[in-house]
């Protein structure tokens, strides 16, 4: 019953300082990111992160994916496939780039070094999904530019990874080899099978459940499908939240979606989705700040310019305005999750030295809650 308590805390805390911050026209986002490094070990201890917690922001997480897919524009999202593809090809290229040298300059071997790369290469959307829901922006050019960009990015990221982990750690030996391949193979059948979804099952399975007596059957049954997504993409090697974000995809495009929408909203806001955001500031802790201090300074000025710059540039070749541009940058910047989880299979790995990782987690979780500072200063300006 430990945990009731802790939720308890959580809960009042993140609404009272999501209203704090909304009151000041800041994302309420914002306010839930630093309950959690308030509440957790890096300043009151108050609140632990535990299995229980774990799995409420994974759910939080999935939720609030699966309804950035609800809200979607597919139209616009095929409109800007190409700068999305962009945008995410040169976000995977640059961090790697600059964290990299950068690592090396810090006496890390170069294998080291480039795995330091490919933790900051993920971007977790999540953050900046919010943001844009709270600006109404979610539906726009850039809103749909950061969408894609951010799944196409979470995808080359992955194959980035294993590539890594197949050819380098493990030495590229031919068995490995033949299972990367097989890998890519599965997530290539994968993204067939979620066109199927799309394109004939899921508008079959709304119907069929819209005929159920049962309360709540289609909103239960948008959840099955969409976890069932999450749970594919998680098992072929891909993000759970690529698979959710697909699912409320296939949703939207049913009569249903209004309905799935509002409950599912209910469901997450209430609960999960704040535990997702105070979990983010739960893994902070100032440990290592002071060793580390100019590690983590550089490094997360790095973090931060690389996803700008691969977004913002990228943006302008293909002729948006230059505030359009710098929201789809700063819409990249946020690793949260997706970072978290490679900077956490390195270390199982040991592919980098462990007296860095609680700087790295450190520099993950900065950015992370900087994120919505700069995507909103740049929101701001739209109605200037």
């Amino acid at each position: 019953m430990h945990f009731l308590g802790e939720l308890i805390i959580i809960l009042i805390v993140t609404t009272l300082l999501g209203q704090l911050f909304a009151r000041f026209n800041l994302p309420p986002v914002i306010g839930q990111l630093l309950s959690g490094i308030i509440l957790g070990p890096a300043i009151l201890s108050w609140v632990h992160p535990g299995n229980i917690i774990s799995l409420f922001s994974e759910f939080g997480v999935i939720l609030l994916m699966f309804l950035a897919g609800l809200e979607s524009d597919l139209d616009l999202l095929k409109k800007y496939f190409n700068l999305s593809f962009t945008v995410a090809g040169i976000g995977v290229i640059l961090p790697v780039i600059f964290m990299g040298t950068a690592s090396l300059l810090f006496g890390m071997k170069f294998l080291e070094a480039l795995f330091i790369g490919i933790v900051f290469a993920a971007t977790s959307v999540s953050i900046s999904v919010e943001v844009l829901k709270d600006a109404n922006q979610l539906h726009t050019r850039a809103g749909s530019a950061i969408l894609g960009a951010a799944v196409v990015d979470d995808i080359l990221a992955v194959v980035v990874l294993s590539l890594f982990t197949t050819f380098s750690h493990e030495g590229g030996k031919s068995g490995l080899t033949n299972i990367f391949f097989l890998n890519l193979l599965i997530e290539v059948i994968y993204f067939g099978a979620v066109w199927l979804i799309y394109k004939f099952i899921a508008p079959y399975f709304m119907r069929a459940a819209e005929k159920l007596e049962v309360n709540y059957a289609v909103v239960i049954a948008s959840l099955v499908l969409a976890l069932t997504m999450a749970w594919a993409a998680d098992f072929v090697g891909l993000s759970a939240v690529v698979g959710a974000f697909f699912g409320g995809l296939a949703i939207r495009q049913t009569p249903q979606y209004q309905e799935v929408n509002s409950s599912v909203s209910a469901i997450g806001y209430a609960i999960f989705i704040p535990v997702f955001f105070a979990d983010i500031g739960l893994s902070m802790t100032f440990a290592s700040f002071i060793k580390d201090i100019w590690f983590i300074i550089i490094m997360t000025i790095l973090a931060l310019v690389s996803k700008f710059w691969a977004g913002k540039y990228s943006s302008e070749i293909f002729g948006f305005s230059k505030n359009d541009a710098n929201i789809v940058g700063a819409g990249m910047i946020s690793r949260g999750e997706v970072a978290l989880i490679v900077a956490q299979i390195g270390i199982t790995h040991h592919l980098f030295p462990e007296d860095i990782y609680s700087s790295l987690i450190l520099v993950i979780i900065v950015t992370t809650v900087l994120s919505p500072f700069i995507l909103n200063h740049y929101l701001k300006n739209l109605s200037k």
